[in-house]
């Protein structure tokens, strides 16, 4: 029997005992050479359905294949503390290096039985898997790939519990990269890499000839390294049933930039269905009511004689009743197999009566503004209006720099002016609320005006996962509760830190999208390596309200404007 050189996935299903399904009818191939994305947001599934294809999990109903030697690495790796790296190391190359033990094993019983043909043969094979898997390369071979995660200056003699969770992560992707396996699976493969270590494993995975499944939430990642991408959210269309968007695990041919495309192809063509049913809708509706004035436009007789009124008040009679009967029996049709509405787009919902534009001196100035081991000095001015990408590596101040504009950080050095008249809202990294019971449609409606439109409304939750506490909610749905009390009245200066962690994918592209046409100030803070690209492709367009600034743990922030 040949074994199978692809990942196949046929109606998988998942429940957690006692507990809600999570996975529903998941069907879909990764053949060899191909490396397919699976996205989704926090609680759709990702991380199941990876345990169910690594083993640690059955599923409930549906047929899994996988090549005999999967790799897989977990989001959350549990490699012992006690181990030094090189073992790490040696066990995942063992297997190559037994094929160079074999190969001189051979030769010395070759050299003392020269006439067994069995041994040439032994011989030819060895020699000729030596050379599929480069394993005269090796130890240059480990030395690139632990240079290319940014591990070359970690002595490999370092015991695990001695590096950062960052290091461990990237030592158990090196001991995937190096093992000599048929397929990979892979669980959020970029945590804890930089941009250069990313494009590394960018190359590697394209280059493996076996099949490739990563989940994964970095669409910089998705988009460079894959050419199919799954989605686990049922977002394209309401739960009930509107054509295959509504099937979870629906697969899309192309990066994630072709899904993008794809995915708002379906939604205009959503839209587009919905209204020309709408149309019929009350077309239908008003021939179900119509009456014999409506059809002959008079009741008046049409002639004198009585056998002549007779003649046309019956006929219509008759037309008005048959014309209403096909009405309502083809708006019960329609009713039957009605396309429910598309939720609202993410959007802002308009400024508060004084803005920025009006004040005539800058939302925001920073002279030497500093915070001890946080936050270097800087100096910066962001108009009214203009829009703020803070980036740079972790501990650089990113979030500090956000407290301390909002008021929430009153510790540093140096002087901030911002006009009193100016309202500021900052949806900060983590939330932290303080009642979980509470529904999310109640807590929306504690923090936003009477008249706002509801989360429903706003295309931030459906009907069900507005009336659920917040406890029974995901991070991912916590965090669109935060948004959406933001965007219901939007402040004149907008501070968003790490907007996108936790968000779907699409509504991440949504948020940035709605920001391109929010008329107040934003400052945003990312590591999100998509957000930065975007951001710099607005600038070189010519977007004269895009700005950036560049923090790092060594020197001053510096405003980069040009792309220069």
């Amino acid at each position: 029997m040949v074994a199978p050189l692809h990942i196949g996935l046929d109606g998988i299903s998942f429940s957690y005992p006692g507990g809600a399904r999570v996975l529903t009818d998941i069907s879909f191939a990764v053949p060899s050479g191909s490396v397919t994305g699976l996205i989704g947001e926090n609680g759709a599934g990702k991380s199941t359905l990876l345990g169910i294809i690594s083993g640690e999990l059955t599923p409930s109903t549906g047929t899994l294949i996988t090549p005999p030697v999967t790799g897989f690495i977990a989001q959350e790796t549990s490699l012992p503390f006690t181990a030094p790296a090189r073992s790490l190391i040696d066990a995942a190359v063992a297997e190559l290096r037994q094929v160079e033990h074999d190969i001189t094993a051979i030769s010395e019983r070759m050299a003392q039985q020269p006439d067994d043909p069995s041994l040439a043969e032994a011989f030819d094979r060895a020699l000729a898997r030596a050379e599929n898997s480069s394993v005269w390369e090796l130890d240059a071979r480990i030395a690139t790939v632990l240079a290319g995660l940014g591990l070359a200056n970690v002595a490999l003699d370092t015991p695990l519990g001695e590096m950062s969770g960052g290091q461990r992560r990237r030592f158990a992707l090196a001991t995937l990269l190096l093992r000599p396996v048929d397929a990979m699976v892979l669980d959020e493969p970029t945590n804890h890499l930089d941009d250069e270590a990313v494009d590394f494993l960018v190359d590697e995975l394209t280059a493996f000839k076996g099949p490739v499944l990563a989940a994964s939430h970095d669409r910089y990642f998705l988009d460079a390294a894959c050419d199919s991408i799954v989605d686990l959210d049922p977002g394209l269309g309401p739960e009930g049933g509107f054509g295959e968007e509504t099937r979870q695990g629906a697969k899309f041919t192309g990066s994630f930039s072709d899904y993008l495309a794809a995915r708002e192809a379906r939604r205009r063509r959503w839209e587009t269905d919905y209204a020309a049913q709408e149309h019929e809708r009350a077309r239908l509706e008003k021939a179900a009511k119509q009456s014999a004035e409506d059809v002959f436009h008079s009741q008046e007789n049409k002639t004198e004689a009585r056998a002549g009124a007779k003649f046309y008040a019956d006929r219509a009679a008759k037309t008005v009743g048959n014309r209403r009967r096909a009405a309502e029996q083809r708006l019960d049709n329609l009713e039957r197999a009605a396309i429910p509405a598309p939720p609202e787009r993410l959007r802002f919902l308009g400024l508060p009566p004084h803005t920025a534009t009006s004040i005539g001196v800058p939302a925001v100035t920073a002279r030497n503004l500093r915070v001890p081991d946080r936050l270097m000095p800087l100096s910066l001015k962001v108009q009214p209006g203009q829009q703020l990408l803070v980036e740079g590596p972790n501990g650089s101040g990113k979030s500090t720099l956000l407290k301390i504009i909002d008021g929430t950080l009153t510790g540093y050095e140096g002087e901030l002016i911002i006009p009193e008249e100016l309202s500021i809202a900052r949806l900060e990294q983590d939330d932290a609320w303080q009642n979980l019971d509470a529904t999310a449609a109640d807590v929306f409606a504690a923090n936003t005006p009477a008249s706002a439109p509801s989360l429903v409304e706003m295309g931030l939750m459906s009907e069900e996962q507005a009336r659920k506490p917040l406890s029974d909610l995901s991070l991912g749905q916590r965090r669109r509760v935060s948004l959406g009390i933001i965007l219901a009245s939007p402040p004149d200066v907008l501070l968003l830190d790490e907007p996108t962690n936790h968000l779907s994918l699409a509504l991440a592209e949504e948020l940035e999208e709605a920001l391109t046409t929010f008329a107040g100030t934003v400052i945003i803070t990312s590591h999100d390596r998509w957000v930065r690209r975007q951001w710099r492709r607005r600038i070189d367009h010519g977007d004269q309200r895009a700005r950036i600034l560049t923090l790092t743990t060594m020197w001053t922030g510096e405003l980069w404007r040009d792309g220069s």
